[in-house]
């Protein structure tokens, strides 16, 4: 069985709804295990249980802190690299400008397309798989005239510099295709996640049971805390869908700026 990215076919808002409903029954079960054990244990047997509550608590907060702190990192590594592509794709257009013609208004032509594809690729998911293979053509189309410029002047300063620019655009396209797409939080992270939280339920449930005969309301709002750190966590680990977006406002600058350029 592949687990790879087993939780994404969950959308963010049933991850939310399974999470509430799993650990309310998880406390529940607990709650109903500790009546049992109250009732039928002798006096004197008192257990510390309320430590171990509270170790498999901080337990359980400190891996929501690291999972959160993992998909806030990721999140904010995407955005970095969009705004380090259009630079890229900004310098590599300049330096187009520079080159003899017919090269120069070619790979311009060809960078102001590959602008316009990866704005569309990042901001309709639709057309996400087709963006990434226009613009896999358009490396190939770019690569194919940095050829030929670098054999007609191998000694060009301006063609090094801007294949030095090109090479940094293709490098960037696929630094963002693993960040976006592969480069996720793992599922055995969430499993482990799941399975300390349901635990940690249980005994909080447990404990609660042995303490007092009625239910609490406040572990009402403990679950809900919880499954919205959940519901977060998996939003920003989610490029394509959730609160979290990452902004395209660089690249959609850059797509206006070069459109309004003289050719």
């Amino acid at each position: 069985m592949n687990l790879e990215h087993l939780f994404d076919r969950i959308p963010i808002w049933g991850l939310f709804i399974a999470t509430v409903v799993v650990t309310l029954l998880a406390v529940e079960g607990g709650f109903r295990f500790g009546r049992y054990q109250h009732q039928h244990r002798e006096p004197g047997q008192d257990a510390p249980v309320g430590a171990m509550v509270a170790a498999t608590l901080g337990l359980l907060a400190f891996m929501l802190a690291f999972t959160f702190g993992m998909a806030g990192a990721r999140f904010e590594e995407r955005k970095q690299l969009v705004l380090d592509e259009a630079n890229a794709i900004g310098t590599a257009y300049l330096r187009a400008q520079l080159l003899p013609p017919p090269h120069s208004a070619e790979i311009q032509t060809l960078l102001r397309e590959y602008v316009d594809i990866r704005v569309v690729g990042a901001t309709q998911k639709k057309m996400l798989a087709a963006a990434l293979a226009r613009s896999e053509e358009l490396h190939h189309q770019l690569w194919s005239q940095a050829v030929t410029l670098s054999q007609k002047s191998p000694n060009s300063m301006v063609v090094s510099l801007f294949i030095q620019s090109l090479n940094e655009v293709i490098d960037l396209h696929a630094k963002r295709v693993t960040a976006g797409l592969q480069n996720r939080i793992p599922t055995i992270i969430w499993i482990v996640l799941y399975l300390l939280a349901i635990m940690a339920m249980i005994a909080m449930g447990y404990h609660s049971g042995l303490a007092s005969p009625s239910r609490s309301i406040v572990v009402v709002f403990l679950t809900m805390a919880f499954s919205a750190v959940i519901y977060l966590t998996a939003d920003l680990d989610r490029p394509r869908e959730g609160l979290f977006r990452v902004s395209q406002q660089a690249m959609v600058d850059l797509q206006q700026s070069i459109r309004e350029r003289p050719r």
